[in-house]
């Protein structure tokens, strides 16, 4: 039997499943996709049907094995990636979820964030964690569905229940769901459900049962790189070994070969994400950042990063098409936005779910401004590339506001001197140019864009030795484009400045009154997702 030719990855995203065959050299072989529903039951709820999830993760696989023309012989090892904090529990016994998957943008959370900050207020356990008490993290999800789902909370005490996030859900169906499937996730993906003590990588029970979630609930953290199970046998990858495990963010990072301290990435997708590699100790953040494990290879100590998290960018124009009509298809709004010199005067924010980043205000909603009659569709087109470029900024201006004060950062990024981009969104040449030009430093885009999958590829890879060591990987890297500063620095400045004072209008709209009208807000027709226990 000849040896196996591919890495397999899963890349279990925000709207779609992928599954991606890479080869020796790194490059993509063949893709399977299916798209899954975002479900809207409310103002400020974003669910997914987990069930639909995995019957997706099935048919993508079969796709790409059928494109490449191969079989599970020629798989080496399996890596799964995977759209963070969003949370699913399940029911141990019967495979199925007790309430939809609640995603990451989903804000029912926040009094109950509120609740459990108390005095301390939403740094309560940053600290130990690294996060702030947000909406955004998986743990107070996880409290929601055991608060508000008819017998969930007894359930999860009996210890029929487990929680993961959509690698663990992906992986224990991987390996046999109800029939000894592995309940696992990764250092990357617990560090962000707010229950990981950044420190010893291990759950936190004092935190856990404030949330009063049950430890038994919980995955068992294992390394980003390191052979957890093998698919079950009568799967099509059967006897495949899961070797690698990233959240998105990370894996991208991993993927981009952000190996070295001071390393950046940054992710244009359903939402844009910084991260900088800071090395092996945790930097706190001072100005809004978050503090996670960037991954862990084996039994080596993890590698941490700083991270800026945008909630809104790709998905911005998802609402431009969805929402308003004004494009068919997200590929137009580059051409639409070109037809202008400029915004206009106008500027969008993006705050649907408030502002993450280094805001993190859960009372902000999408605001435009600066509207005359003047402005046009070319204008707000133009507009909402633009807040994509400038929520970069404010994201990168605070982590190296970070790193220069961290006393255990010093050195790890002494100025930027250029940005690595991935993601779907760096396709749009004018977007990158304007980055370029509010940066003041290139942007530079690897010849793989598909930098989130091909992470998990590489960290299965290490752990069975279809690759030798990061150094090979990072050898894999080369750039494709480079985008060099253009704008005047003043106009760059001035345009800066108009955006902060955008950002403060769209702050402080959450109020009893909204609130009041969104509880009024009926539940479409179609809300509900398919499995939805009632």
């Amino acid at each position: 039997m000849s040896a196996p030719r591919y890495v397999m990855a899963i890349d279990q995203g925000t709207t779609s499943t992928r599954a991606i065959l890479f080869d020796h050299a790194g490059d993509a072989v063949a893709t399977g996709q299916l798209e899954h529903a975002q479900h809207f039951p409310r103002a400020g709820w974003v669910e997914h049907d987990p069930l639909e999830i995995w019957r997706n993760t099935r048919e993508a696989i079969g796709q790409a094995l059928s494109r490449a023309d191969a079989t599970r012989d020629d798989v080496a090892a399996i890596g799964v990636t995977n759209q963070r904090e969003t949370a699913v529990v399940w029911d141990r016994t019967t495979g199925r979820p007790v309430h939809p998957a609640i995603v990451w943008q989903d804000t029912r959370t926040q009094h109950l964030c509120e609740r459990l900050g108390g005095d301390a207020g939403p740094d309560r356990w940053r600290e130990r964690t690294g996060l702030p008490l947000a909406t955004y993290f998986a743990g107070p999800k996880v409290a929601w569905i055991l608060e508000h789902v008819d017998g969930a909370r007894e359930a999860a005490e009996r210890g029929d229940l487990l929680f993961g996030t959509t690698d663990s859900w992906t992986v224990w169906n991987l390996t046999g769901g109800v029939l000894g499937g592995q309940h696992v996730t990764d250092v990357t993906n617990a560090s962000r459900t707010l229950l990981m003590d950044l420190e010893t990588l291990e759950w936190d029970a004092e935190i856990a049962a404030e949330m009063g979630i049950p430890g038994g609930m919980l995955p068992r953290i294992v390394s980003s790189s390191a052979e957890v199970g093998h698919a079950a046998p009568t799967s099509l990858l059967g006897g495949v070994p899961i070797a690698g495990i990233l959240g998105d963010q990370q894996a991208a990072l991993f993927g981009q070969a952000c190996f070295e301290a001071g390393q950046a990435k940054n992710t244009y997708g359903t939402g844009n994400f910084l991260l900088v590699n800071t090395g092996a100790r945790p930097v706190r953040s001072r100005h809004g950042l978050l503090t996670t494990v960037a991954h862990r290879i084996g039994d080596e100590p993890p590698a941490y990063a700083l991270e800026g998290s945008v909630a809104v960018t790709g998905s911005l124009v998802q609402w431009l098409r969805d929402n308003l009509g004004l494009i068919r298809d997200a590929a137009e709004v580059e051409e639409l936005a070109a037809g202008a010199p400029d915004n206009g005067g106008v500027f969008v924010v993006p705050a649907f779910s408030g502002l993450f980043a280094p805001h993190w205000d859960p009372t902000a909603r999408g605001t435009i401004v600066g509207l005359t009659r003047y402005a046009d569709r070319r204008h707000l087109a133009r507009a909402v590339l633009e807040a994509t470029a400038f929520q970069s900024r404010e994201v990168l201006d605070a982590v190296l506001a970070d790193v220069a004060e961290a006393e255990e950062g010093a050195g790890v990024v002494g100025g930027l001197t250029e940005l690595k981009v991935d993601g779907g969104m760096v396709a749009n040449d004018l977007l990158m140019q304007f980055q370029a030009d509010v940066l003041g430093v290139p942007v530079v885009r690897p010849e793989v864009t598909e930098t989130t999958a091909l992470g998990a590829a590489y960290a299965a890879g290490l752990a069975v030795g279809f690759w030798a060591s990061t150094a090979e990987l990072a050898a894999h890297w080369s750039e494709d484009r480079r985008w060099e500063p253009a704008m005047d620095p003043e106009r760059a400045a001035r345009l800066l400045r108009l955006w902060a004072r955008a950002v403060a209008r769209s702050r402080g709209w959450i109020d009893d009154d909204v609130e009041a009208l969104a509880a009024e807000t009926r539940t479409a027709p179609d809300a509900t997702p398919a499995g939805r226990t009632p």
